[in-house]
């Protein structure tokens, strides 16, 4: 009887330890379904809007316990896009990303918090030779559901405001001409690991 009854209890124990565990968990991000968009004011009489695919990396995810969520994202600055091919190429030279030599833009995040019902994300993005930190507002991520290849995807939109300046980012330009502030959005898909 006694060794029934330690049996159920180490079965019962083993049963519910994995949920336990369960909470956080690993995710891909989906470089066909994610994208960075960027805004900068030209001339202060408009602006101009890019767009930036192919982003890869991963996010640890923790349903229950937010600062223990993290995010590692590369952008692939070959795909550069403002739909005008003499600007795109502008971009990619020396004089901005110059993805000959940094082919990458990088993001690591550094601590995740809920913000009057917002995550926010710290982290260092780096782009060129200069690392600075950065605050990402976060909507989302959405309740995870099942994707088209069967497994769970999930989702969030990020947004935040650099400036040019802190990051040695086209400096030949005078803000006048380009504005020094460049706001970025960040749409995302991730597939649970």
């Amino acid at each position: 009887m006694k060794k029934t009854i330690l049996a159920l209890a180490a079965t019962a124990a083993l049963t519910l330890t994995p949920s336990l565990f369960a909470q956080q968990s690993t995710w891909t991000i989906d470089p066909m379904h994610s994208q960075a968009g960027f805004d900068v004011r030209h001339m202060g009489v408009s602006n101009v809007h890019g767009a930036i695919s192919n982003i890869t990396g991963q996010v640890i995810w923790d349903e229950k316990d937010v600062t223990k969520d993290s995010v590692v994202a590369d952008l692939d600055l070959s795909t550069v896009s403002t739909n005008n091919d003499a600007r795109d190429k502008h971009l990619k030279s020396a004089d901005f990303f110059d993805v000959a030599q940094y082919p990458k833009m990088h993001f690591q995040s550094t601590a995740t918090t809920r913000v009057s019902g917002k995550l926010q994300v710290t982290g260092n993005l780096t782009i060129g030779a200069v690392t600075k930190p950065v605050v990402l507002v976060v909507d989302g991520p959405v309740p995870p559901q099942k994707g088209m290849k069967g497994g769970l995807v999930s989702g969030f939109s990020a947004t935040t405001t650099i400036k040019r300046s802190d990051f040695n980012f086209g400096s030949k330009f005078p803000a006048p001409m380009l504005s020094d502030e460049v706001k970025i959005e960040i749409d995302m898909e991730i597939d649970k690991q």
